[in-house]
């Protein structure tokens, strides 16, 4: 799964990135630099109107249009890409609502052998660029009178060489060759838009262990992302057991 992540570039430079407009000031409003990005938190995504793009904030924890609780959301951070043409909750959205869920990069914990505690890990490009994780979005009207909440959810997939060594699952990180077909209103190629849904290069995914601050979704700033100095766990203990 995918559920923490670090969304530190603001709105301008994001619409920049992916050649789209920026969000109004006023739906911007809220939505700070986060370290440390949780579910239920407001995230900046990028959706397509027509032709152009444009950069929104919606609410982490997709709520489908059919929910009676905004609760619903907080079970569903994540859709899976193997079952999106079959399950209730995401069906709907996969065919006519897909975004993109832009990231810094994503933190990620593993298991310490013979320990209780996890290790976890910060996950980056290797040119510290934006990764641009699949996603999907919804507006739900269950609310006050003329009250409308937009929710995302981020698409995951099975991992790649290097992530399957902290989890078995890694969220879907769409090549820029595939935002055009993805973000596309009117495609509704279900067959072809399933294929966009893989693991992505390995070489697109560097990491490196950090401090287990990052565990309390309080804490926050840059240096959450700082390599941890503990000498086992940067000498690499931790992937001792899987070989070199």
């Amino acid at each position: 799964m995918c559920g923490r992540f670090v969304s530190a570039s603001p709105p301008d430079e994001i619409a920049k990135y992916f050649s789209a407009e920026p969000p109004a000031e006023s739906l911007a409003e809220g939505v700070e630099p986060n370290y440390n990005v949780a579910p239920t938190t407001d995230v900046f995504v990028v959706l397509a109107d027509g032709s152009a793009r444009r950069v929104a904030a919606h609410h982490w924890g997709l709520v489908p249009f059919w929910a009676k609780d905004v609760k619903v959301g907080n079970r569903m951070i994540n859709a899976r890409a193997e079952t999106l043409a079959t399950s209730g909750a995401f069906k709907h959205a996969f065919k006519h609502r897909r975004c993109i869920v832009p990231a810094d990069g994503f933190y990620e914990w593993r298991k310490i052998p013979g320990q209780k505690a996890k290790q976890p890990f910060f996950i980056h490009r290797p040119d510290d660029e934006s990764f641009a994780f699949a996603g999907l979005w919804e507006e739900w009207k269950g609310g006050g009178e003329g009250e409308r909440l937009r929710s995302t959810t981020i698409v995951t997939t099975t991992p790649n060489e290097a992530m399957a060594r902290i989890h078995d699952r890694m969220p879907v990180i769409l090549p820029a060759t595939a935002w055009d077909a993805w973000l596309d209103p009117e495609n509704d190629d279900i067959e072809t838009l399933g294929k966009l849904l893989v693991p992505a290069p390995s070489s697109l995914t560097v990491m490196h262990p950090v401090g287990t601050e990052v565990n309390n979704v309080r804490n926050g700033g840059p240096h959450l992302m700082d390599e941890a100095v503990d000498a086992a766990v940067a000498g690499g203990t931790l992937f001792a057991a899987d070989g070199p």
